[in-house]
C-alpha cells in the first residue's frame, strides 16, 4: 500500500511547505489543520497540498501528529495567503500565521455553573435571600454571578442557598461570543441622498460577486449608517460580514451606533483583547457562530466560514498599513481578499487616499457621494491664523484669536478641541548653559520630554530615562529648556489661559487599554468635559455633540518630511480633525495656525475645495509617476556596524538586474539613520505601475548576497513611510 504524503504550511518565517507521511487510515483534505513535529518541537500547520514521493526521502520523512477538530482553510483564504505572500515578499508562512495564531489557545471552554430554583424552602430567610428567590421564581437558570449581581447580592448569599438545597447548580452552554444581529432591528430614518446611497449598496451586496464601491461623503454625513445597510442585507442573506477600522477607532461610540440598529454589539478582533477572547472569537469565526465582526487590520486573515462582505472603515487611514513582519496595506488587501472570495468590498471615507480617489474617477470602483451633513448641519467654516503676523506670544502656542475663540465657546456652554499631532510635552530638551541635547542611545532621535510621566522618552524603541539633575555634559544644575510644544505643555497653557475649564488629554501614551480609551471619549461626548487636547487619536470619526469649536496649534508639522505623501496625508488629517466641529447643533469653526497659509493644502481646506486639492495632487503624482501612477519599493538594509550595513547595501544595490522599467536609487542613510542600535541604509525601486515589481525584486533578491551576521534586508512593498 502506498504511503500518502501531504505539504504542510507552518507558520514561522519559512516560504516553504514541507512534506509530512499521512498515517495509514487518517483522512486529510487541503485546508485541514493539523500538528506536525518540526524539529525538536510539535506545531500547528496546515495541510497546503498533495506531495509527491522522491526517492530516498521517504523515509527520512515524519508522520502527521495529528488533525485538530478545527474547520478546515477555505481554498479562498489558501489563495489569499499565497497572493499576499507573492505580492509582499513576506514568507508565506508568515502570513499564514496571522491566520492561525489564535489557534494555540484553542481548546474546551471553561465550564459556566449556573444556579436555578430546586423547590427545598430554607431554614432561614433574609431580605438579600428573597431577593434572589424572587430573581429565580421564573424558572429560568442563570450563572451564578449573573444571579447575585441582578439580585443585588454576593456570590455569597448564591452559595448558601444552594448548600441548603433551595437552589440547585447545572453547566450552561458556553456564552457566545456574539449575539446574533438583527437586520430589521432599527429602521434608519435616511435623507434622500442616503436613502439612494442605501438602496444602491443594498442592490450591490444582492447582486454578489466582487466589486467595489466608494461611500464618499463629508464628515458627519451618515456614511456608517449606509454601510450598515450593506450589512443588514448580508445578514439577511445568512452571510459573515467584516467591519475593519483603524484600531483606536474602534470606540463605545461606534458599538453603540452598531447595537442601536442591528440590537446587539459585535464580534470585536483588536490586540486588547485577552487570549482566552481572541481564541473563543477566532474559533467562533471559523465555526460561522459570529455574523459580524468589527476589528482592526488583522482581522482581515480570519478564516471565515462564509464571507459575504468586506468594508473598510476611513480607508485612507495610515494605520492600515502593517510596519512590521510582513508589511502589507489592510486596504489594498481587503480588495485581493474580496476578489478572491468573489463578493463586494465597501471602502468609505469624507477624505479618500489618492489612490482610491483615482480608481473612482477612472471608474474601476463605484462612487456613492454624499454630499451633506446629516440632520442639514453645515460644514464648519475654516479660517487661517497667519503665525508670521498674529502668532502668540513668546513661549506660547495659543495664538490671540484662537484663544478668543476658546473662551466664546467656554461662554456658550460649548466644547473646544486643540489639536497638535505631537505626543508628551516637548519634542526635545537642551542645556541652555552648553547646548547639550538629550538624544537617545540607541536611535537616531531626541528624546521626548514627558512630564506626567517624569521620563525622557524615545518613541522610537522605548528607551526611557528620568531628566537628571545636573547636565550630564557640563553639569550645571537647572539648566534644562524645553524646546516646543506638545500636548502636555498644551495643557499647561490652557490651565493657565482657562483656569476653570475642564480639560482631557487624549495622547496614545495615556491611553492604558481600549476600554479606558471608551471611558474618556464617552465622557466628552456627554460633556464632561470643557477642553479637549488631543493627538490624531482625536480625528478618527468621534461624534461629540457639544464640540463647534477646533483649533490645530500646528497645522504645518506633517508638512516638512519629505514624505511624498505628505500633502495629502496633512489634508486628510486636518480635514478630518477640523470635521469634528458643529456636528449636532450651531456652526462649527476651526483655525489653523499655521506659517504658510499660502500653501495648497492650507488654501483647499479654507476654501473647502476638496477637489482642487485632489487635482493638483492627482496631477503631481502623475507628472512624477508617483503612486497610483507608478510603483514603489523600499529596501531597508540594518546592522550592528555602520560600515557592514553600508558596505553590504552598495553589494545589494550593485546585483540588481538591470531592467529599462526599474530605477534603483540609493543606497542612502535612512533619514533615521540609527533604529534600536541598527544602522539603516535604504534603497529605492521605482517603475511604472504595468510592471511585475514583486518579480523583479524575487529575482534579484534570489541571486543577490546573503546577509550574514547582524545584517537584516526588510523589503516593503508600497511603502507608506520613509523614515
Amino acid at each position: 500500500m502506498t504511503t500518502r504524503i501531504v505539504n504542510v504550511l507552518v507558520p514561522v518565517a519559512l516560504d516553504q511547505a514541507y512534506s509530512y507521511r499521512v498515517p495509514a487510515g487518517q483522512e486529510l483534505a487541503p485546508g485541514d489543520v493539523v500538528t506536525v513535529p518540526l524539529g525538536a518541537t510539535e506545531r500547528t500547520g496546515v495541510v497546503w497540498g498533495e506531495g509527491h514521493p522522491r526517492p530516498g526521502l521517504h523515509n527520512k520523512l515524519k508522520d502527521i501528529i495529528g488533525k485538530l477538530d478545527v474547520p478546515p482553510l477555505k481554498d479562498e483564504l489558501r489563495r489569499f495567503v499565497d497572493w499576499v505572500a507573492g505580492y509582499t515578499l513576506g514568507a508565506r508562512g508568515m502570513v499564514l500565521r496571522m491566520t492561525l495564531r489564535m489557534g494555540e489557545h484553542l481548546g474546551p471552554a471553561r465550564d459556566r455553573v449556573g444556579v436555578r430554583l430546586a423547590g427545598a424552602k430554607p431554614e432561614r430567610m433574609t431580605k438579600a435571600r428573597e431577593k434572589v428567590l424572587a430573581l429565580l421564581a421564573d424558572g429560568m437558570a442563570r450563572a451564578k454571578s449573573e444571579a447575585a449581581d441582578e439580585a443585588g447580592v454576593s456570590v455569597g448569599v448564591i452559595d448558601g442557598l444552594i448548600d441548603e438545597g433551595t437552589l440547585e447548580t447545572l453547566v450552561l452552554p458556553p456564552e457566545p461570543v456574539a449575539q446574533p444581529p438583527n437586520a430589521d432591528f432599527h429602521s434608519p430614518d435616511f435623507t434622500p441622498a442616503q436613502n439612494e446611497a442605501a438602496r444602491a449598496i443594498r442592490a450591490t451586496v444582492a447582486a454578489g460577486g466582487f466589486s467595489a464601491t466608494l461611500i464618499d461623503g463629508v464628515t458627519g454625513s451618515g456614511k456608517t449608517e449606509v454601510y450598515f445597510e450593506a450589512v443588514a442585507e448580508n445578514i439577511r442573506r445568512g452571510r459573515q460580514s467584516l467591519i475593519l477600522m483603524p484600531e483606536i477607532a474602534l470606540t463605545a461610540q461606534f458599538l453603540d451606533r452598531f447595537a442601536g440598529r442591528f440590537g446587539v454589539r459585535p464580534a470585536e478582533w483588536h490586540s486588547q483583547l485577552s487570549p482566552r477572547t481572541r481564541a473563543r472569537t477566532w474559533a467562533a469565526v471559523a465555526a460561522g457562530d459570529v455574523s459580524v465582526i468589527v476589528g482592526a487590520r488583522s482581522a482581515l486573515f480570519q478564516p471565515y466560514t462564509d464571507l459575504g462582505l468586506i468594508i473598510v472603515d476611513e480607508e485612507h487611514d495610515p494605520a492600515y498599513k502593517q510596519e512590521d513582519g510582513v508589511h502589507y496595506h489592510a486596504r489594498d488587501m481587503a480588495v485581493v481578499r474580496a476578489h478572491e472570495a468573489r463578493i463586494p468590498v465597501v471602502l468609505a471615507s469624507a477624505t479618500p487616499s489618492v489612490e482610491t480617489e483615482v480608481n473612482a474617477r477612472r471608474g474601476r470602483y463605484k462612487r456613492l457621494h454624499l454630499p451633506e451633513r446629516f440632520g442639514g448641519q453645515y460644514l464648519p467654516v475654516i479660517e487661517a491664523i497667519d503665525l508670521r503676523r498674529e502668532g502668540p506670544p513668546r513661549g506660547k502656542f495659543i495664538a490671540p484669536r484662537l484663544a478668543e475663540a476658546v473662551q466664546t465657546a467656554l461662554e456658550r456652554g460649548e466644547q473646544a478641541l486643540l489639536f497638535l499631532n505631537r505626543r508628551g510635552y516637548a519634542p526635545l530638551t537642551l542645556c541652555r548653559a552648553c547646548g547639550h541635547r538629550f538624544s537617545c542611545p540607541n536611535c537616531d532621535a531626541w528624546l521626548v520630554d514627558h512630564r506626567f510621566k517624569r521620563r525622557l522618552v524615545c518613541h522610537h524603541c522605548g528607551f526611557a530615562m528620568p531628566l537628571p539633575e545636573k547636565c550630564p555634559k557640563c553639569e550645571a544644575a537647572e539648566s534644562f529648556a524645553a524646546v516646543g510644544p506638545g500636548v502636555e505643555r498644551l495643557a499647561e497653557e490652557v490651565a493657565g489661559l482657562f483656569p476653570d475649564a475642564r480639560v482631557m488629554v487624549l495622547s496614545s501614551d495615556l491611553v492604558e487599554s481600549v476600554e479606558r480609551l471608551r471611558e474618556e471619549l464617552g465622557d466628552i461626548a456627554e460633556g464632561r468635559f470643557d477642553i479637549v487636547i488631543g493627538t490624531q487619536l482625536v480625528a478618527k470619526g468621534h461624534h461629540f455633540p457639544k464640540l463647534n469649536l477646533v483649533g490645530v496649534i500646528d497645522a504645518d508639522l506633517g508638512l516638512s518630511n519629505g514624505d511624498p505623501r505628505a500633502a495629502e496625508r496633512t489634508f486628510q488629517l486636518l480635514h478630518q480633525v477640523v470635521g469634528r466641529a458643529g456636528r449636532e447643533a450651531g456652526r462649527g469653526l476651526g483655525f489653523l495656525q499655521t506659517h504658510q497659509p499660502e500653501h495648497p493644502v492650507m488654501k483647499a481646506l479654507i476654501a473647502a475645495d476638496r477637489d482642487a486639492f485632489y487635482d493638483a495632487e492627482i496631477a503631481s503624482r502623475e507628472a512624477a509617476g508617483y503612486p497610483p501612477f507608478g510603483r514603489l519599493a523600499s529596501i531597508i538594509v540594518s546592522g550592528g556596524e555602520k560600515h557592514e550595513a553600508e558596505s553590504f547595501a552598495r553589494k545589494l544595490a550593485a546585483a540588481a538586474p538591470l531592467d529599462d522599467d526599474a530605477r534603483v536609487l540609493g543606497p542612502a542613510e535612512a533619514p533615521l539613520a540609527v533604529v534600536r542600535g541598527r544602522y539603516r541604509f535604504r534603497l529605492l525601486v521605482k517603475s511604472p505601475r504595468a510592471f511585475d515589481l514583486s518579480n523583479y525584486l524575487r529575482g534579484w533578491l534570489a541571486h543577490a548576497p546573503r546577509t550574514r551576521g547582524t545584517l537584516k534586508l526588510e523589503v516593503d512593498i508600497d511603502p507608506q513611510s520613509f523614515l
